[in-house]
């Protein structure tokens, strides 16, 4: 009889997003009869993650099984695939930490989890826990594969690559997926009909063609239309969220000739051009929404106390096929059938514009021999030079998580273009004093600096 896998999910807290990959892998056929390992430090979220994976199992009719662990390398042991989704320091008090003291010296942020200020210090809180889980996954499950959707993916991606470089490893994001369905709505063009290739770094890929498929069955560059579209006024159509009208994208597309796979309220942060003291005239503008991410938490937050109580009195949940490619990875791997996603690796020369060791975002071909990323050459010289300068951030926040030595961190917000274009550098110094000092345990021992400072 075949064996079916081990899923072990490292954050099994986060109930909706692990709701939505569980229902993706149990709704795949060769994957129905799963063992689900649920992992986290909260037992109150654990207890309703359980319940919400027991009830995915029998609504779909799965022959799967949910197992629940407090200890992480019980949950890891036997593994196949270990999905990680968690957020150290949560948004009380890190994230509001992250947003306060850098507000005290004028420096404003959107979401500040990727790059910036709030970027380096949620790195340097979240390293560390990954590095643990990749030593308990070489005690225990060598040979499983780490599917991680954590922010800084760019920085974490790095850094485990560099420490652990024998960990399977691919970091998740939705972006490029998640961005092409934006466009295709733009531009009233069904998904299904799109094609498109990008490559970069997490958050600051681009789309190096973005096309329309014809009747005749050749491609159509779709660019011009794009750029039409915005300069008349028709593109972005209002999303999701009303505070986010994406015109920042758009704006670079006009003078970069690509497009961005990462929201406009993450990119205007990635950048010196757009969040400028005495610009109110940007922000206005282009929409920026400054401190929308606080903002999410505490919606979020509000959510999900009434979500709870609804999975928890419901007889069956609803499963729907979410844009996460976490079960198509799982599913080529263990049955051999080839999938395309992309995936953030670390980019041994597939970007060969970019340094060797960095973590590049790349179109990933899947099947039974695992993760391999295609090859993608130089991109475009424009590109490659904004990308730098995110890199240099990414790459010195590593370089301080490798070698313990605090003046990198100094050093990584130094060298962020968003920071470096508000602060001067006693400014900045002052600012990561602060930071570091208000975050205290949260940090590894070698990076704090014994005093304590309140964020508010």
């Amino acid at each position: 009889m075949a064996r079916n896998p081990k899923i072990t999910f490292i954050g099994a807290g986060s109930t909706v997003f692990m709701k939505n990959i569980i229902g993706d892998v149990l709704q795949r056929q060769a994957l129905s009869g799963a063992t689900i390992a649920l992992m986290d430090i909260n037992p109150q979220r654990l207890d309703e993650s359980a319940i919400v994976v027991n009830k995915l199992i029998s609504t779909l009719g799965a022959k799967a099984k949910a197992e629940t662990y407090s200890d992480q390398r019980k949950a890891l042991a036997g593994a196949d695939f270990v999905v990680v989704a968690f957020q150290i320091g949560g948004y009380e008090p890190c994230t509001v930490t992250d947003f306060e003291i850098p507000k005290k010296y004028g420096l404003r942020q959107t979401i500040a989890d990727t790059l910036g200020v709030g970027g380096i210090m949620r790195g340097l809180r979240t390293v560390p826990h990954l590095w643990k889980i990749c030593e308990d996954m070489l005690a225990v499950c060598p040979e499983a594969i780490m599917l991680q959707y954590v922010n800084p993916m760019a920085i974490n991606t790095w850094a485990i690559a560099q420490k652990y470089p024998d960990i399977k490893q691919v970091g998740l994001c939705h972006s490029v997926q998640g961005t092409a369905m934006e466009l295709a709505h733009d531009l009233d063009i069904p998904y299904e009909d799109i094609r498109y290739r990008s490559a970069g770094i997490n958050h600051m890929a681009f789309y190096l063609k973005f096309e329309h498929r014809q009747p005749d069955g050749s491609y159509k560059d779709l660019y011009p239309d794009l750029v039409r579209a915005y300069r008349d006024g028709r593109a972005p159509k209002p999303g999701w969220n009303p505070r986010c009208p994406n015109k920042v994208r758009y704006e670079m597309l006009t003078r970069l000739g690509y497009f961005v796979t990462e929201s406009s309220e993450h990119f205007a942060e990635y950048t010196p051009y757009f969040i400028k003291d005495g610009r109110e005239d940007l922000i206005e503008k282009f929409g920026i929404p400054l401190d929308e991410y606080p903002k999410r938490c505490i919606e979020q937050i509000e959510r999900w106390k009434g979500q709870a109580e609804a999975y928890r009195s419901a007889d069956k949940i609803e499963v729907k096929q979410s844009k996460e490619y976490a079960s198509s990875i799982i599913n080529s791997v263990w049955t051999g059938e080839p999938s395309v996603i992309y995936g953030n690796v670390r980019n041994n020369g597939c970007i060969t514009s970019l340094p060797y060791n960095c973590a590049a975002e790349v179109p990933c071909l899947v099947d039974a021999s695992g993760i391999q990323p295609t090859f993608i050459g130089d991109l475009p010289p424009q590109l490659t030079a904004l990308m730098r300068t995110n890199i240099n951030v990414q790459e010195l926040t590593v370089q301080a998580l490798m070698t313990e030595n605090r003046e990198h961190i100094y050093h990584a917000a130094m060298m962020d273009p968003h920071t470096a274009a508000e602060l001067d550098l006693d400014q900045i110094w002052s600012m990561v004093d602060d930071l570091l000092a208000a975050h205290g345990d949260w940090l590894p021992a070698w990076a704090r600096t014994g005093k304590k400072v309140q964020a508010a």
